[in-house]
């Protein structure tokens, strides 16, 4: 009996897993990093942030602190469960990393561009990113569902 290609998938899911073990570690870094800077602007009053004609900016970078920290914990969640699922088709498994990587990126940088040089009550173009990142992130969270399901279900 041939077993390469059953260990290949093992290999393949260990190396994706440990992937987003990584990066959902150094987006938590980041992402907490900005929102301590975010505290800090609060705390010492820095026009630029708190000021109330920039109500805009500071509700983007909020949100891009907040999604990217999320989405490192979502990182860190796709990590455990690619050690739980034994037969995912590895096709679906390469989507659902990729996506979920893309959406971790698009999504707060959307937000952060966004809030970085806002329009008058609007987010500047840098918020385009947001959509492609938010599909991004339903494409990985489709894919990792039906690979628990079918696992689950002895399929």
């Amino acid at each position: 009996m041939d077993h390469q290609p059953e260990a290949r998938g093992n290999a393949a899911r260990l190396s994706k897993a440990h992937l987003h073990l990584c990066f959902g570690w150094w987006q938590l870094f980041v992402f907490l990093s900005l929102g301590i800077g975010l505290e800090v602007m609060h705390g010492f009053k820095v026009g630029w942030y708190l000021d109330a004609d920039h109500e805009t900016r500071r509700l983007m970078l909020t949100l891009a602190h907040t999604h990217g920290t999320l989405l490192g914990l979502v990182n860190l969640a796709f990590s455990w469960t690619l050690t739980r699922i034994d037969d995912w088709p590895e096709s679906n498994l390469k989507i659902a990393s990729w996506s979920l990587i893309g959406a971790s990126v698009l999504m707060p940088l959307g937000f952060f561009f966004g809030g970085l040089f806002p329009y008058p009550g609007d987010p500047s173009l840098g918020i385009l990113l947001l959509p492609a990142g938010a599909f991004l992130l339903l494409v990985s969270v489709l894919l990792t569902a039906m690979g628990i399901t079918r696992t689950q279900s002895g399929r």
